[in-house]
C-alpha cells in the first residue's frame, strides 16, 4: 500500500507540469511581417488610432505558464505575451480586442491511512481540490508608420 501512496505523490508534480505548459500565445499573419522590433517599442491601443496604419496579424494570448497568482499579475502577462509576439513581427502597435477570464484546469490531492487489528478497523482519509483560472486577450498587431 506504502508503494501505490508514493507513487501517487510523485505524479503530482507530472500532472502540475502538464497544466502550466501548452500554447501561451498565437499569431496569425494577415499581413506584411516587418523586422523585428523591441517589446518594449510596442504601444497598446483601446480602439484603433487615428493615423493611417496596416494591420499584420491577429494575435491571441494567455497567461498559461506564468506563475502569477493575481488577477493583475495573469493581465500583465497577457498583455507582455501580446507585446512579444507583435514584437517579433515588426509591429508598433496593438488594438486590444479584449482580455478574459478562462477556466483553466483543476488540482485535487487527497491522502488516507487505514490501521486494523483483529476486533476493530479504523480508516481516516483527507482531500482538497483548487482550480487555476487564467486570462486570454486578442488583438490585432499593427504598423503605424512614424511621423
Amino acid at each position: 500500500m506504502f508503494n501505490s501512496n508514493r507513487s501517487r505523490l510523485l505524479s503530482i508534480p507530472c500532472v502540475i507540469a502538464a497544466v502550466l505548459c501548452g500554447c501561451a500565445s498565437s499569431q496569425t499573419l494577415i499581413g506584411t511581417a516587418r523586422p523585428p522590433i523591441s517589446p518594449e517599442a510596442v504601444r497598446l491601443y483601446s480602439s484603433p488610432p487615428a493615423a493611417k496604419y496596416e494591420e499584420i496579424a491577429d494575435l491571441d494570448a494567455s497567461s498559461t505558464g506564468s506563475f502569477a497568482f493575481s488577477a493583475q499579475g495573469k493581465t500583465d502577462a497577457v498583455i507582455m505575451r501580446l507585446k512579444a509576439s507583435a514584437a517579433k513581427l515588426g509591429a508598433n502597435g496593438i488594438i486590444l480586442q479584449g482580455l478574459r477570464d478562462e477556466a483553466g484546469a483543476s488540482i485535487g490531492l487527497g491522502g488516507g491511512q487505514d490501521s486494523y487489528s483483529p476486533h476493530s478497523a479504523v480508516g481516516v482519509g483527507v482531500g482538497g481540490s483548487f482550480r487555476l483560472n487564467r486570462k486570454a486577450g486578442s488583438g490585432v498587431a499593427i504598423y503605424v508608420p512614424t511621423q
